[in-house]
């Protein structure tokens, strides 16, 4: 009878799924983008229409000092509506490019400890499938026999297998080979 085991791929951050009750519930970036996109879609267009409506009132008055009234109210007000309304679309563009940003260095990340996984396992195998981070080696001219991944010789050069004669060895406490 054969078992096998199922290793988790590492992950860097949990996602979400987006379904639900409430989708943009601890989302911040999507729903500053909702709320930046919506004001947006009303102040512009409504800035146009106050535009609209101050010339409709200036050009149906025959007097001049009714015609500056409209103008201050309708024009200038309606162009600060219209660049108001188009500063918050540029926003909600702003959000969408955080928002997107961030789900894309999510899956690098997952990307890379997964390749990080998979080029550490294959650099402790052998062709013939030895795990060669588990056999026992020296460092030096030392007495202690050691795991090759021990953390205690890990960064040393001069690691020499251990042989069939090299019995007066003792085992490192740390690996226990």
């Amino acid at each position: 009878m054969t078992t096998t085991t199922t290793t988790m791929l590492p992950r860097a951050a949990a996602r979400t799924s987006g379904s639900g009750a409430a989708p943009l519930r601890d989302n911040h970036y999507r729903l500053l983008q909702v709320v930046l996109f919506w004001a947006g879609a009303v102040l512009l267009p409504l800035g146009l229409v106050v535009i609209v409506l101050g010339w409709y009132g200036a050009a149906n008055t025959p007097y001049q000092y009714d015609q500056l009234s409209y103008l201050v109210s309708g024009g200038l007000l309606g162009l600060g509506l219209t660049f108001c309304g188009g500063f918050l679309y540029f926003g909600a563009w702003l959000a969408r490019i955080a928002s997107d940003q961030k789900e894309a260095s999510k899956r690098l990340a997952d990307t890379l400890l997964v390749l990080a996984d998979v080029t550490s396992r294959s650099a402790t195998t052998r062709d013939d499938g030895v795990d060669v981070s588990a056999l026992p080696v020296t460092a030096g001219d030392g007495t202690t026999m050691h795991r090759r991944d021990c953390a205690l010789i890990s960064h040393r050069e001069d690691l020499h297998p251990v042989g069939e004669h090299n019995t007066h060895l003792t085992a490192c406490r740390v690996c226990k080979p």
